[in-house]
C-alpha cells in the first residue's frame, strides 16, 4: 500500500534523524508522525522520537489520509508583490485573520490561500498552506507564503535561525527618549489578562529594537521602525509597554483616547528579506502603506519628510550597527 513505508536502519542512530532522511522531511514533521501513532519498530508502536534505532531494527510508518477542507467564501482581496513557481509574497490587510479557528467566523488568509489553490502536503496527514511566519488580525504588511514543502523548509529555517529579516513601521506615543531603543526581555501569556502576552520570568526570550523616525506635527506621536530579532505573540506591542509605550489604535495594550482614534492599529510589517529557496540570492520586499495608516500618517506628521525616513534602506542601514 502506498501509504505504509518500511525501512530497515543499516546503522544505529535516533528515530526521527532516520525517518527525516528516509521520507525526506523534517524532523518536526516526523515528530507529528510519531505522535499521531503511526510509528512502528520491530511491530512495536513507538510514542518517543529520540528512541535510538539498533542495527537492522525495522521501521514500519503508516501514513495517515490528508485531510482537505474547503474553503469559505471570501469577500475581500489580497495585494501580490511577487510571486514566482516556490513562492508567493502579499501585503496582508488589516482586519484579516491569518489562521482559522473556534473563534474566528469570517474567512481568513488559509482561505484565501485555498482559492488560490496553496494547499500543501505533510506526512502526518495535517493539511497546511505555506504560512512561514504570522501577523496579527490588526497588523497589515508584508508576508513572505511557501508553494512547496522545500520552500517552506528552507524559509522555516531562516526565521528560527534568524537570517530572515523584518522591519516593521508604528505610530506610538509618548515618543521614545534615545534615538534606538532596544528590549531584550522574555515574553508569555500575562498572568494577569489572559488577552495580553507580557514580559515575566519563565517566558521566551525576545528581542526588539526601535528607531526613532520623525515626530509629529505636535510632537506628541512619533513614527518609528522596528526590528525583531524574535518572533513572539505581540512583541512589539509588549516590548513598546515595558517603556510606557503604545501604538495609537491598540486597543488591548493602548489607551484609547477620544481625541485620537484610529480605526485600526497603527502598526505596519514594511520590509522582509530571506534568501530565496530556489535561487539562494538575498531578496528584500516592501509592502506599501496601507491607506488607513497612510491617512493618518499624512494627517499628523510633514509629508515631505515622512517619505525620506521611511526609505527601506535607510531603515535597515540604521539597525545595521546592531549585534543580532
Amino acid at each position: 500500500m502506498d501509504n505504509i513505508k518500511s525501512f530497515t536502519c543499516s546503522i544505529p542512530e535516533r528515530l526521527d534523524t532516520f525517518l527525516a532522511n528516509e521520507l525526506d522531511q523534517s524532523r518536526s514533521q516526523v515528530a507529528q508522525l510519531i505522535k499521531k501513532d503511526c510509528v512502528y519498530v520491530d511491530e512495536k508502536l513507538v510514542s518517543r522520537a529520540g528512541v535510538k534505532l539498533k542495527e537492522n531494527q525495522n521501521i514500519r510508518v503508516e501514513l495517515p489520509e490528508a485531510k482537505e477542507e474547503e474553503p469559505q467564501e471570501i469577500d475581500f482581496s489580497v495585494e501580490i508583490i511577487h510571486e514566482d513557481d516556490d513562492l508567493l509574497v502579499i501585503n496582508k490587510p488589516s482586519g484579516l485573520t491569518v489562521h482559522p479557528a473556534p473563534s474566528v467566523k469570517e474567512a481568513t488568509l488559509v482561505d484565501w490561500l485555498k482559492h488560490k489553490g496553496i494547499r500543501l502536503s505533510t506526512i502526518s496527514g495535517e493539511e497546511r498552506h505555506g504560512i512561514v511566519h504570522r501577523l496579527d488580525k490588526g497588523t497589515s504588511g508584508v508576508m513572505v507564503v511557501a508553494k512547496n514543502n522545500e520552500a517552506h523548509q528552507l524559509l522555516s529555517e531562516q526565521l528560527q535561525d534568524k537570517s530572515m529579516g523584518r522591519h516593521y513601521l508604528a505610530v506610538i506615543e509618548p515618543p521614545l527618549k534615545d534615538d534606538i531603543t532596544i528590549i531584550e526581555a522574555p515574553i508569555k501569556r500575562s498572568s494577569n489578562n489572559r488577552l495580553k502576552m507580557a514580559c515575566e520570568a519563565g517566558g521566551k526570550d525576545a528581542k526588539t529594537a526601535f528607531k526613532q523616525l520623525l515626530l509629529s506635527n505636535d510632537e506628541k506621536h512619533q513614527l518609528i521602525a522596528c526590528k525583531l530579532f524574535t518572533g513572539r505573540t505581540h512583541q512589539i506591542r509588549v516590548h513598546l509597554e515595558t517603556k510606557s509605550r503604545h501604538i495609537v489604535g491598540d486597543h488591548i495594550y493602548g489607551a484609547i483616547k477620544k481625541d485620537d482614534k484610529s480605526e485600526r492599529i497603527l502598526l505596519h510589517a514594511y520590509e522582509l528579506h530571506f534568501i530565496h529557496p530556489k535561487t539562494n540570492e538575498v531578496v528584500s520586499f516592501v509592502a506599501p502603506i496601507e491607506q488607513k495608516m497612510k491617512e493618518y500618517i499624512d494627517k499628523k506628521f510633514d509629508t515631505e519628510q515622512i517619505y525620506e525616513v521611511i526609505e527601506p534602506k535607510f531603515i535597515i542601514d540604521s539597525f545595521n550597527s546592531l549585534n543580532s
